[in-house]
């Protein structure tokens, strides 16, 4: 059985979802007009089954009112995705801050000649 972070991330690890989801924070949509960018190359069926996903990861919210069923954006199931990643933001903002003050110690002629062997390296 997954956990709900690892549903979560599988649910983000396609494209076509991640547009779904993008054009649910605009508002509420049925499936009709969030398929409606995908018609062209996916069957309505498929679209259904990508909302799926996003529900059973819980980043979509289904309801049904008469013949109209919506879907929502629950923003909040992301709330564990930005906290998990929190963790490694603070970690690469760690890095990056002992890379400035390491710079900082370096001689300003070994700055240039490193920048300048970088464009080198990328010029090849």
């Amino acid at each position: 059985m997954q956990d709900s972070l690892s549903q979560t991330f599988a649910a983000l690890a396609d494209p076509t979802r991640r547009a779904m989801l993008a054009q649910l924070t605009l508002g509420d949509a049925n499936i009709s007009e969030l398929a409606q960018p995908f018609l062209d190359r996916m069957s309505l069926p498929a679209i259904t089954k990508h909302v799926k996903v996003l529900e059973k990861a819980g980043l979509v919210v289904k309801s049904r009112d008469a013949q109209w069923r919506s879907c929502t954006l629950n923003a909040e199931a992301l709330r564990a995705v930005a906290d998990w990643m929190e963790q490694y933001r603070s970690f690469w903002e760690a890095r990056f801050d002992r890379l400035d003050a390491y710079l900082k110690t370096l001689p300003k002629k070994q700055k240039s000649e490193g920048a300048k062997n970088g464009r080198q390296r990328k010029a090849k």
